[in-house]
């Protein structure tokens, strides 16, 4: 069975992989025998142990950095190469998303989720591609941005008080705008190098940033996503060859247009 693997080897690098998303992209990746570098401020082990049992064949590191710093992020990803001797996919999950609406959005929680989700991504891409990728004329980015990115945050039943939308808010809608259109500059300009940069934009996931929301999911698939649905399309990006510069919806059909 391992003979079928399709990333037998290669290095994945999955930020936010303590729990949620994250940890499903990095134990699919694993499935597929790629070796994995978990990246989160919170402990991966369980994560770890889980990569362990599906397939005990793959090496795990694990770095608990801040994704916003970029001596960290640096860091991290030489760390990577010097061990492995190669970084082949870069899986930027880790993100933050506050609910304030435009009125009570404060500058606090608008430049976390820009400087997490955004900057984060930034800082990961450049790491990877410049020299490491370049040098090896092969690369995978595959950028979690979010349907919020490309149709604002779907509606919730979660009006609440204090500016307690319910929804993710306006920064955070922004901060996935400006991942997907990097995301697209991004595969443009390393394209000819051998390079692939795609992104991933969820719809309602079940996971920790969605605890104890109610969405009102007027959508064709009625039911909300789990972390595994997403694996499944950073899967298949991390080992198509001809797809560039793409958005693709996981999200029961929440943002068909």
């Amino acid at each position: 069975m391992k003979m079928f693997q399709k990333l037998r080897n290669k290095v994945s690098i999955v930020t936010g992989s303590a729990r949620g998303i994250g940890a499903a992209a990095a134990i699919a990746l694993a499935k597929e025998g790629s070796h994995i570098v978990l990246v989160d401020l919170l402990d991966c082990k369980h994560t770890k142990q889980q990569i362990n049992e599906v397939n005990p064949e793959v090496e795990v590191l694990s770095f608990s950095i801040d994704i916003r710093e970029r001596e960290q992020v640096v860091n991290v990803v030489n760390q990577t190469v010097e061990h492995f001797k190669r970084v082949d996919v870069v899986v930027n999950n880790a993100g933050t998303c506050s609910r304030l609406d435009l009125e009570h959005m404060t500058d606090e929680m608008w430049f976390r989720d820009i400087d997490t989700n955004l900057r984060g991504t930034f800082l990961f891409c450049q790491a990877a591609i410049y020299p490491h990728m370049k040098k090896q004329g092969f690369g995978k980015l595959i950028n979690i941005s979010s349907i919020s990115g490309i149709m604002g945050g779907p509606l919730s039943g979660n009006k609440g008080e204090n500016g307690d939308d319910g929804r993710s808010g306006p920064a955070y809608a922004a901060s996935k705008g400006g991942v997907i259109a990097m995301t697209k500059w991004i595969a443009k300009e390393v394209g000819e190098l051998g390079i692939n940069c795609n992104s991933i934009a969820p719809g309602p996931i079940e996971t920790a940033i969605t605890q104890g929301m109610n969405y009102q999911l007027n959508q064709a698939i009625k039911r909300m996503g789990n972390p595994e649905d997403i694996a499944d399309a950073v899967v298949y990006l991390a080992s198509a060859d001809y797809v560039t510069g793409e958005v693709i919806k996981v999200c029961g059909g929440a943002a068909i247009g």
